[in-house]
């Protein structure tokens, strides 16, 4: 055989197995059982007519799947059948559609279904009035509204449904509703993987459950494992609190959410809000920690309570919340500052107390050296710890007490360097209408040191004493007038005459620089932060058309087969949507699996 003849047999063989598997490709349906044909030209020109009989439906066959039904017009040059009543279709052992009617062309093999379409695969259902169902892309696709039911995570229903079998895949668009025993999610778009039970969100969603509604425009949910990220304008509801910020992760199991970077918290029955950049909530132990530059705001109609610190934590039922912020917190309202280790405040009984816990925090310069701190007007007080009472309806302050090494210190008007001291073992303060300091009683061991000025503001001398106690009355900030009981001694010098070494009482500690001025001023001493980069859900990538250029092909080539009339139109074709732009799935993202979704770790 020379090399010519070689060449033709494999150039022939070549066109003989080409050939045998467009043949396969383009095979005939099949007819395997009818009780009764007939052929109606009238009404089915170039068709045959098959029916049932009392025995069994009519069986119809086309590579790998099989139709039944009550009656069946084949149309055997365009390789095309329409099927009514009971309508069964099987595809190999996963699909089987059920339908009262279904037109299917071999060409195409596509079929179009109506009339209660249930499409069940071994772990969904689809239920529609209307489907397609493409064999070669192993797709099926409604947009006149349908169902989808998994035992699991509950029922779905969209206007718009698409189900990719090899990937076992939803994608749903325009009014999707998913609802089981513990939630309910809407959303516009929607994926869904059957298998893994995992949804992505896009677009305006919401998942409501008994005890929350989380709000988001990008987001995860298992609906297996009942957790899930919200991103992008995101919100959960936990009844009284409300919970904002960039990334939300949360775990229905617990009722527990995480948040990071630009969180607000609302409390809207204790009117507070608490700010931050990483909060944990556990609504069952009404529970609230933050952190990263945390602050929590009392709101008051005259004058709202800030308070910062390393880490803030609100604990209580909403009618007994108790605010902690500890290590290096701070206060401020515009009448009144102070600072501490740690400060705790009672919502309702208006009880708040600076204290500092050295022993947990041992060697912290802060706390061994820097006893709690308030000021009001122009008057220091610090001590061992700090009580100050407030009446939160009335949003006025009554008292405070001071323990231990109570030290009261305000700078003289006049005297560049001149200040009045007062200390001893206790103080209470008492406040006016005004929120200022109006007395003060200091108890043990007192000592004071008064710059003595007249009316005209002329200093008379300085004053000190030691006695039982003093106590002091004051107007707009200044010493009016003091009294001292059991005095010990005292004398009034001439400010020439008074001893320079003993212008300070022991202790003496003037702290004016480190006094909040401004809710700015709260975050002075905290070292430069930046926040995470939140990774999060690949943008929006819009999906191919169902309908797309390579099905519209095969359709073509059914209409290439047939002989049309004019404004006839081909069989293969006739309920393909004619305006694409109906059914088009704008902005649907092709999701990734879960492993592409995350938030900033702790630090």
């Amino acid at each position: 055989m020379n090399r010519l003849q070689v060449l033709l047999l494999i150039i022939f063989s070549s066109t003989l197995s080409f050939s045998k598997i467009n043949a396969q490709a383009k095979k005939q349906i099949e007819i395997e059982y009818a009780g009764k044909l007939t052929i109606d030209q009238k009404n089915y020109p170039g068709a045959k007519v098959l029916t049932r009989d009392n025995r069994q439906q009519v069986h119809i066959k086309h590579s790998g799947t099989n139709m039944w039904c009550d009656k069946a017009i084949h149309y055997t040059t365009e390789n095309f059948i329409e099927a009514y009543g009971n309508v069964v279709v099987k595809e190999g052992d996963t699909i089987n559609m059920t339908s009262q009617y279904v037109e299917y062309s071999g060409i195409t093999q596509l079929a179009f279904a109506s009339g209660n379409v249930i499409l069940e695969s071994p772990d969904s259902t689809i239920s529609s009035d209307t489907l397609f169902f493409d064999r070669i892309k192993k797709q099926s696709f409604y947009n006149s509204g349908g169902t989808v039911v998994k035992d699991s995570s509950g029922t779905i229903t969209s206007r718009i449904g698409r189900y990719y079998m090899d990937s076992k895949k939803f994608q749903f668009v325009n009014d999707v509703v998913l609802k089981n025993d513990e939630s309910v999610i809407e959303s516009n778009y929607f994926d869904y993987y059957e298998e893994s039970g995992h949804a992505y969100l896009f677009g305006p969603s919401t998942i409501t459950t008994e005890t929350s509604r989380t709000y988001c425009e990008k987001g995860f949910y298992d609906t297996e494992g009942k957790i899930g990220y919200a991103l992008k304008n995101a919100k959960i509801d936990y009844d009284n609190r409300e919970i904002v910020g960039d990334s939300l992760f949360f775990d229905n199991n617990r009722n527990f959410a995480s948040a990071s970077n630009n969180i607000t918290v609302t409390d809207t029955i204790n009117k507070s809000i608490i700010k931050g950049h990483y909060a944990e909530v556990y609504k069952e132990k009404d529970s609230l920690f933050i952190t990263k530059r945390a602050l929590a705001i009392t709101i008051q109609e005259n004058d709202s309570i800030y308070m910062h610190a390393e880490k803030i934590m609100v604990t209580g039922k909403p009618e007994n919340r108790i605010i902690n912020a500890y290590y290096k917190a701070k206060i401020y309202k515009s009448d009144l500052s102070g600072k501490a280790d740690s400060i705790i405040s009672n919502q309702k009984t208006g009880l708040t107390k600076l204290i500092n816990i050295s022993e947990l925090t041992t060697g912290d310069q802060f706390s061994v050296k820097r006893k709690p701190i308030m000021w009001n007007v122009e008057n220091q007080m610090t001590g061992d710890t700090i009580h100050l009472f407030s009446n939160s309806k009335t949003e006025k302050i009554d008292s405070l007490v001071v323990f231990e090494n109570a030290f009261v210190i305000s700078k003289d008007s006049i005297s560049a360097n001149g200040y009045n001291q007062i200390n001893g073992k206790r103080l209470v303060g008492l406040f006016n209408d005004k929120n200022e300091l109006n007395q003060v009683d200091i108890t043990k061991n007192a000592q004071s040191i008064f710059y003595a000025r007249n009316d005209e503001q002329e200093l008379i001398g300085i004053d000190k004493a030691k006695s039982g106690s003093i106590s002091i009355l004051f107007a707009e900030g200044a010493i009016e007038s003091y009294s001292r009981f059991n005095q010990v001694d005292g004398s009034l010098y001439p400010e020439s005459q008074y001893p320079k070494k003993e212008l300070l009482l022991k202790g003496f500690d003037w702290r004016d620089n480190e006094r909040p001025r401004s809710v700015e001023d709260l975050f002075v001493d905290d070292a430069p932060f930046e926040l995470p980069v939140i990774k999060g859900l690949d943008a929006y990538k819009p999906q191919e058309d169902f309908f797309d250029d390579v099905l519209m092909e095969r359709v073509e080539e059914a209409e290439a087969k047939t002989t049309l009339k004019k404004d006839e139109v081909s069989k293969a074709s006739r309920n393909i949507p004619k305006n694409n732009t109906e059914i088009k799935q704008d902005s649907i993202s092709t999701s990734k699996p879960i492993s592409k979704l995350s938030i900033p770790e702790k630090e």
